[in-house]
Formats: C-alpha cells, structure tokens, sequence
C-alpha cells in the first residue's frame, strides 16, 4: 500500500470516528466490546464453578464408597 493510500485511509478512520462519535454509536460499540469481555469473564467463572462442582461430587462419591466398604467389612 503506498503512502498516499495510507493518509487517505487514516483520514477516512479519523473522519468515520469523529462521524460515529458525534451521534454515540462509538460508545455504543465501546460498550458492547465492554459486555463481551464481561460475558468471557462470567463464561470462565462458570466453568471454574463446574469444575468446582465436579470435583465436591466425586469426593463425595468417593466418601461414600469408602463408607459402604467400611460397613461391608464391619458386617463380616
């Protein structure tokens, strides 16, 4: 891309900026980029959530396979 062509496309980008920054869509857009950076935060929170859960079921399953096999021992 030549020079020229450089200059007139970061013309066009600062003219579409002050444009879309006039009538609020600039912001609109900031915050929308704001919301999905916010939903990969609770996406990431959820999954550590899961694996959290995951992790109380098997030791409570372990738990109570370690009671069954006590008690079977007991009874004998």
């Amino acid at each position: 891309m030549g020079t020229i062509r450089k200059m007139e496309y970061a013309a066009c980008i600062a003219v579409a900026g002050v444009l879309l920054g006039g009538c609020g869509l600039a912001e609109t857009g900031a915050a929308a980029a704001a919301g999905g950076a916010s939903a990969a935060e609770q996406a990431k929170q959820a999954k550590a959530m899961e694996e959290d859960v995951q992790r109380d079921i098997e030791a409570a399953q372990k738990a109570a396979d370690e009671k069954l096999k006590a008690a079977g021992q007991a009874a004998e």
